[in-house]
């Protein structure tokens, strides 16, 4: 928890408030870009050995993992679901691309 104390006055504590979450922000869309290369590279591996886009029993599995995580950090787990859910989706979206892309052309009769 942040508390704010001993600030000289409030639109500089906002301020510099404001200047750590664009950080955060800057640092979360870093750690996403990372996390679809590798999705995206878990994507191709699919394709190339046929297997489906999605994973019901690993996406369960990190569901209740990202759950305690945000449980441990005082984080509402239902919302940390929803943001998984919510990469899940786009994931297997991403999957489904490289699976239509990687398919051999369809014979002709």
């Amino acid at each position: 928890m942040i508390i704010v104390t001993n600030q000289p006055c409030p639109p500089e504590a906002l301020q510099d408030l404001r200047r750590s979450i664009d950080n955060i922000d800057a640092a979360l869309v870093a750690m996403l870009a990372e996390r679809f290369r590798c999705t995206k590279a878990v994507g191709a591996l699919k394709a190339l050995h046929q297997l489906p886009p999605a994973d019901p029993a690993r996406e369960t599995q990190q569901i209740a993992r990202l759950r305690r995580l945000a449980e441990d950090a005082h984080l509402d787990p239902d919302f940390a679901e929803k943001f998984l859910n919510f990469i899940i989706h786009e994931v297997i979206r991403h999957h489904e691309a490289i699976a239509r892309e990687s398919a051999p052309p369809a014979a002709t009769p």
